[in-house]
């Protein structure tokens, strides 16, 4: 055979991640040692996988008798040489029996040599495999076509030769005695070339005992296109000029492949071949046997049932039906705008045996055909499996072919790898399923940094997790992204409370902390505690608790009352959320501290000092004069007046008893001009009474009678009877309320229910509404049972989870004395009994108390829940009635659970 003069590497690069693998020297053909040659038919298949040229350089040669041949992409294609290759290194060789390099007897049997060199790091690092494989191969047909990925091959019956040593070309050699002279290719105009031209123009044509072989590489200059019946072919036209002893012969060679034809339609891949493929007849034909196979090799009708492959023929074409996603084809990830992608290839073969009627000549036709899909959009699913319970969200993201790899985690706080995810305590985890695909799943505890929280209502915090997934797809490292959000409600928050003792001098005030730590704000006397209020109010804190030491006579304190010898004074103290603006807890804190306002000396001075209270917020201590408008006090300020004068001036009077002679006078606002701002909605007046008892030759202080308020001349005593209403309000506004016809109301479980009790046709600011005991019953009577508490001894009952909330009432357009009403919400609930509801209505009953806020306040009087604490079970507690209060009873509903939600 001639030797070609030069060749150029047929380099394959099969990139994919390196497997460690152990390599032996010398691998025979065998399926055990990653190896595996057989014959298909015309063709000879040489199997590799992934466990050899995965991550490394694959070379192929061909023996051309003892010496190897390097193959180049375009010497294979003119040879008759082929590859094909997955991502993933899994590779297969096929080489035509007319090949070159082919050692063929007689065209019955054939022998193939080829050299694998795999290089794996360097170019001295390279490992190398013979492959040595016979076939046979006696059922040619007078005319075959053959379509390989790489080239076309059309060879035709020619009566044997005497002498055919010399007949066999290969490419870079011509004949100059006898064999192939020229060749004329129609395009379809005709264009002649020596062998020579032919073979340095990418042809190969040649003789064997038998045949006539012509084969073309796809694209040439002297190939060209047609559509037939829809379907566009590569086409191949050629007559060879044959020299023999006996004269010249003209072989008359066509062949077409085609090169496209596919429809892809939902999960179906459709492959149209015309049924007629005109470029290859002279006249009528008739279709003697239709093969289907994959890979190369054929399929019977049962292998193609079970894999749900359909053959069927039409008018105009051969139709083969591939479902996608078939066990012999593959899967591959891409990530087109860094979107996730699929595609599935498959390479089926259709061979057609067909006769011509006119000449009974029998054509094979044989397509090796690879079909890779459009890429299929498969955006990843998200599975919240959370379990709010559980504190910690549980995210499954899926489904992922088996090339794509999970690189990163971006989180709120930065960007992780895998491996510190992990480390960071977020479980990581890949679940691969039975058909090699994966899901993800990435568990991330409530309580870290990555969880961004936040609080919807009062003791709901909602918790939210944003995460991007950052993928890598093997082995090309294209990239893609998902971005998941979730978020997750749970009823867990414990609100800091407040508690409060007195002594001679000062509050302490202490805060419990909840469960979101220091995170509010603290008003103490409707102002700020700043950093310079702590610190005058000796704040003391640590993990769980806060205190502070304030002084009665501080600005934040409140005068409520003052008496012959102490004033009550009250610190409000509120914890509020700065975010919502949300009254977290609140504590009224009154006490009696011990105060001498009025000092009688011998010498007949008296010293008297006024306190402005909280009845008269407007009052300038300083308007304040005695009796005598001249004698004005000594000293002032914003809270106190300070006056000393003589028993004899100032308009003091004097009375005589038995034993003892009385000095009095009057501390108050006797200057018109010096007039008041009102804000609500009427202040009254300020007198304050001093009185000195002086005993016959001895002078001792007797007494002293303050009132924040004095009406004269007193009114009579009378009777009158006082009105409470309770209603419902429609939200928590409380600025619209159900009327008579709305009822019953309807409401979900759990939903908000806001009550408001009214002590109507009342203007007197002296006068406050205070909620004893609520209960809800099943009935409309008060005491019949079951029960269930809502208020226990003027605060809200805590032993449930639908705990009653009070709200706290500002003046508005409606509302003019917010000591007149009480507003508190609760949630919407049944009575149950063996899971059963035992009615679906409720109705609510309150006991209440209307105070006198002049008189010295006792029991219940001093406040809503002021200085008392309810614990444990449930019980309704009664109090008996004081001289400064009046009690009522009120009742409402029902209101009907809706069970439709």
């Amino acid at each position: 055979m001639w030797q070609p003069k030069k060749l150029v590497l047929w380099n394959l690069i099969v990139a994919l991640c390196a497997l460690g693998q152990a390599w032996s020297n010398m691998i025979s053909p065998q399926p055990s040692s990653g190896l595996k040659a057989d014959c298909a038919a015309n063709l000879m298949r040489l199997t590799l996988d992934e466990v050899l040229a995965v991550g490394n350089q694959l070379e192929v040669e061909a023996l051309n008798e003892t010496q190897y041949i390097l193959l180049t992409p375009s010497l294979a294609a003119q040879c008759g040489y082929s590859m094909e290759s997955d991502p993933w290194g899994n590779t297969r060789i096929y080489t035509s029996l007319l090949g070159c390099f082919v050692q063929n007897k007689d065209d019955m049997m054939f022998g193939v040599g080829l050299k694998l060199k795999i290089y794996r790091h360097s170019p001295s690092d390279v490992v190398s495999h013979d492959v040595a494989q016979t076939c046979s191969y006696t059922r040619w047909a007078p005319r075959e076509i053959l379509c390989d990925r790489n080239y076309m091959e059309v060879s035709t019956y020619m009566a044997p030769q005497a002498d055919n040593s010399q007949l066999n070309t290969i490419p870079g050699t011509s004949e100059e005695v006898s064999g192939i002279w020229k060749m004329t290719f129609f395009t379809p105009e005709p264009m002649s070339m020596v062998l020579k031209e032919a073979q340095q123009a990418g042809y190969s044509a040649m003789t064997t005992a038998t045949r006539v072989v012509v084969r073309s590489p796809y694209n040439t200059a002297e190939t060209y296109s047609e559509a037939v019946a829809g379907v566009p072919m590569e086409v191949l036209k050629v007559s060879i000029y044959h020299k023999a002893h006996d004269g010249l012969n003209i072989f008359n060679l066509a062949a077409a492949c085609p090169t496209g034809g596919v429809l892809f339609t939902g999960d179906l891949i459709s492959w149209h071949v015309p049924r007629r493929v005109t470029p290859l007849l002279d006249g009528r034909i008739r279709l003697v046997e239709m093969n289907m196979g994959i890979d190369g090799l054929r399929l019977d009708s049962t292998q193609m049932a079970a894999r749900g492959y359909y053959l069927s023929i039409t008018d105009f074409h051969i139709i083969v039906e591939i479902p996608i996603g078939s066990p012999d084809g593959y899967y591959k990830s891409h990530a087109p705008d860094f979107q996730y992608h699929i595609t599935y290839t498959i390479e089926p073969m259709l061979e057609v045996f067909w006769r011509a009627d006119q000449t009974q000549q029998n054509t094979r036709y044989k397509i090796l055909f690879p079909i890779t899909t459009p890429p299929m959009p498969r955006p990843p699913y998200t599975d919240d499996r959370t379990v709010p319970e559980m504190r910690e969200f549980n995210l499954y993201v899926g489904t992922f072919l088996h090339d794509v790899e999970l690189r990163n985690i971006t989180f709120a706080t930065g960007v992780l790898t895998v491996e510190e995810s992990n480390a960071r305590g977020f479980t990581v985890q890949q679940h691969v399923e039975a058909n090699g695909s994966s899901v993800l799943s990435l568990k991330v505890p409530f309580d870290t940094d990555v969880v961004f929280k936040h609080n919807p209502q009062v003791l709901v915090t909602t918790y939210t997790l944003s995460v991007v997934f950052g993928f890598v797809i093997l082995p090309e490292g294209s990239s893609f992204a998902h971005a998941v959000k979730l978020q997750a409600s749970l009823q867990d928050v414990v609100l800091p409370t407040l508690s409060g003792t007195c002594d001679q001098d000062q509050f302490y005030i202490t805060v419990k902390y909840g469960s979101q730590g220091t995170n509010f704000n603290t008003m103490v006397g409707g102002l700020d505690l700043t950093p310079e209020f702590a610190e005058a109010y000796k704040f003391k804190g640590n993990a769980t608790h806060g205190s502070i030491e304030v002084p009665y006579t501080a600005t934040s304190s409140a005068f409520e009352l003052i008496t012959t010898n102490s004033i009550r004074a009250r610190l409000d103290v509120l914890v509020w959320d700065p975010v919502t603006n949300w009254i977290l807890s609140d504590l009224f804190l009154a006490c009696y501290f011990p105060l001498t306002t009025t000092r009688c000396y011998p010498n007949g001075t008296i010293s008297a000092l006024a306190v402005k209270v909280e009845s008269v917020p407007n009052l300038d201590p300083s308007w304040l004069t005695l009796k005598d408008q001249s004698c004005m006090p000594v000293s002032s300020n914003d809270r106190f007046a300070q006056f000393t004068f003589s028993a004899d001036s100032c308009g003091t009077t004097r009375t005589f008893f038995d034993h003892y002679m009385m000095y009095e006078n009057e501390i108050g606002l006797y200057n018109a001009e010096k007039g008041l701002t009102h804000t609500s909605p009427v202040d009254p007046e300020y007198r304050q009474t001093v009185s000195c008892y002086y005993m016959v030759n001895d002078t001792q202080t007797i007494a002293f009678h303050a009132k924040s308020r004095l009406y004269e001349p007193k009114a009579e005593i009378s009777s009158g009877q006082m009105t409470v209403q309770m209603r419902l309000a429609t939200d928590s506004s409380y600025q619209e309320f159900y009327e008579a016809e709305d009822y019953p109301v309807e409401k979900y479980l759990r939903e908000p229910l806001y009550f408001e009790v009214e002590l109507v046709q009342s203007t007197d600011p002296h006068l406050a509404l205070i909620l004893d005991n609520c209960w809800a019953t099943l009935q409309k009577e008060r005491t019949s049972l079951p029960s269930w508490d809502i208020i226990v001894a003027s605060c809200a009952y805590s032993g449930d989870g639908y705990a009653t909330v009070f709200s706290t009432i500002s003046v508005d357009d409606r509302v003019s004395v917010p000591s007149h009403y009480k507003r508190f919400s609760m949630k919407m609930f049944a009575f149950i009994q063996e899971k059963q509801v035992l009615k679906h209505e409720v109705y609510v009953h309150c006991d209440l108390v209307i105070c006198d806020t002049t008189s010295p306040a006792e029991g219940i009087c001093q406040g809503q829940c002021a200085n008392l604490a309810v614990k444990g079970t449930p019980t309704q507690m009664r109090r008996g009635q004081s001289t400064t209060s009046t009690h009522k009873q009120i009742s409402f509903g029902p209101i009907t659970l809706n069970s439709f939600q």
